[in-house]
């Protein structure tokens, strides 16, 4: 029997597909996710299951499986974490709080990740320019763990605005989520504690959490200071080595 070859596809065909699948495509369909992810949040207020409560009862391996799960999911979504770490507190105590709050970060990550290294990184990284943004460009690609590890550690940086730079720059996916868990465990443990111990608020343990949520700014600080002589500013024109690789296989032969 003779194999048929499937007819050409159409021109017309072709170019939609090149355009639903090109970069600034990809990254509309990202902004859209985002977008529709903080008006749910908005919408939803997930504060107030704190505040009013409605935390269904939990208990035993498969909640916190499901907790953990669903703190990934949320976490990408864009629910503060600091929400969600005082209710792994208050629902699972210390111990398993800590695991599930930890483990749903680098869930969480993993996603943000995933879907800016997909659907953003092809559009962003041509529009790196200026010496700072190549800089830290350099800096995330070349030395990610060190750099991750001290953007997680110093709080004031946004969670989910960390997730997507790095994806944009080339910095691998062991360095990522590897820094992600470790440098979370600070800040993450402080709020567990403090949510496991919401309902005594003058106890020393709850004190003691509170204060200790400075921490991991006082260690970002001193890290940042260390390595401030390391980020070089790039010239303009300048760029790392394996961007001008990449620019090479891009460029059209013939």
């Amino acid at each position: 029997m003779l194999d048929i070859a499937p007819p050409p596809a159409k021109p017309a065909t072709r170019r939609a597909r090149a355009v639903l699948l090109s970069p600034w495509s990809r990254l509309g369909l990202l902004a859209a996710l985002l977008t529709g992810s903080a008006i749910a949040v908005w919408l939803w207020q997930p504060q107030r299951l704190l505040t009013h409560g409605g935390w269904p009862e939990l208990s035993g391996g498969t909640a916190v499986v499901l907790f953990t799960a669903a703190y990934g999911v949320g976490t990408a979504a864009l629910v503060p974490r600091p929400l969600l770490n005082l209710a792994a507190g208050a629902l699972f105590g210390i111990q398993y709080g800590l695991a599930t709050a930890i483990g749903g970060t680098v869930i969480g990550a993993g996603i943000a990740f995933g879907l800016g290294r997909l659907l953003g990184q092809d559009a962003l990284r041509p529009l790196l320019r200026g010496r700072w943004l190549l800089a830290a460009d350099r800096q995330l690609s070349h030395h990610g763990f060190r750099s991750m590890l001290a953007i997680r550690l110093f709080p004031g940086v946004p969670f989910a605005a960390a997730n997507y730079c790095a994806a944009v720059s080339r910095m691998s996916w062991p360095s990522f989520l590897l820094a992600t868990g470790l440098g979370s465990v600070p800040n993450t443990a402080a709020y567990v504690v403090a949510g496991s111990r919401a309902t005594t608020p003058t106890s020393p343990v709850f004190l003691l959490a509170l204060a200790f949520i400075t921490v991991p700014a006082v260690a970002g600080a001193l890290v940042a200071w260390r390595k401030r002589g390391r980020i070089r500013p790039v010239r303009l024109g300048e760029r790392p080595a394996e961007d001008a690789a990449a620019a090479d296989e891009m460029a059209p032969r013939g």
